[in-house]
């Protein structure tokens, strides 16, 4: 019984080495990487409080790179910087799919690579931080995790969004439109997710996303079939 918790003790660390920051309290580290299919106590109250967070520490970062920028502009730059495609990018970056804990049929449907649910335990994660140590060590988990990317008021505003570009991926190659279904809808009526699946014939590949609506199911979906596109180096 003792060989997993080691394994596990030393993936943490490795991940607060990635992250820049060691836990006081780790089970804030452990709830953040839990997915409400894996249990009742899970990350999604952390992910409510790091969005807020990383939206404050993005607007500042940019109000002090960009002094010259109206607030429409910094407003879309924000916008690009926050969104899930960044997010998940980021997510991947660290390492966070093997540390994530779902539930068995999460796992087995890919959840470990959906990009929505890496986004969420990236932010759930900056919730931790800021619950851990406080603002100013949140602020600068923020800062470090994108310190790689090149902040200019020139920057690309706001990107495709992953069902357009997949679209014009597979048009570029000939190949035929994604196919879109809902495959499952979870919770009560007022608080609906949808599983919906994404499916590229020409690649003979089926994909699953997650979102609050169908469209945004969809392009969880879509954004997942890119991810796998880039994988295999497509």
């Amino acid at each position: 019984m003792g060989a997993p918790n080691l394994l596990q003790s030393a993936a943490h660390d490795a991940l607060q080495q990635r992250l820049g920051h060691r836990f006081t309290d780790l089970a804030l580290l452990q709830l953040a990487l839990t997915h409400r299919s894996f249990s009742a106590n899970h990350n999604e109250r952390l992910e409510f409080l790091g969005d807020s967070v990383l939206n404050l520490a993005v607007s500042d970062m940019l109000y002090r790179k960009l002094d010259e920028l109206p607030e429409g502009d910094l407003s879309r730059v924000r916008a690009n910087l926050v969104r899930q495609d960044t997010l998940h990018r980021i997510a991947l970056r660290l390492e966070l799919s093997p540390l994530l804990r779902l539930g068995e049929g999460e796992m087995r449907s890919g959840g470990s690579r959906r990009p929505s649910i890496l986004a969420d335990a990236l932010e759930a994660l900056i919730g931790a931080v800021y619950l851990d140590a406080g603002a100013e060590a949140a602020h600068a988990l923020v800062l470090r995790l994108y310190a790689d990317i090149d902040i200019t008021p020139t920057m690309q505003a706001v990107g495709k969004d992953p069902k357009t570009a997949l679209q014009e991926w597979l048009q570029a190659r000939k190949m035929h439109l994604p196919i879109y279904r809902v495959v499952g809808t979870l919770g009560a009526a007022h608080r609906q997710t949808f599983d919906v699946e994404c499916e590229v014939p020409d690649l003979n590949r089926c994909e699953r996303g997650i979102g609050n609506s169908r469209r945004a199911g969809e392009q969880a979906a879509a954004a997942a079939m890119l991810q796998v596109i880039a994988e295999l180096g497509l």
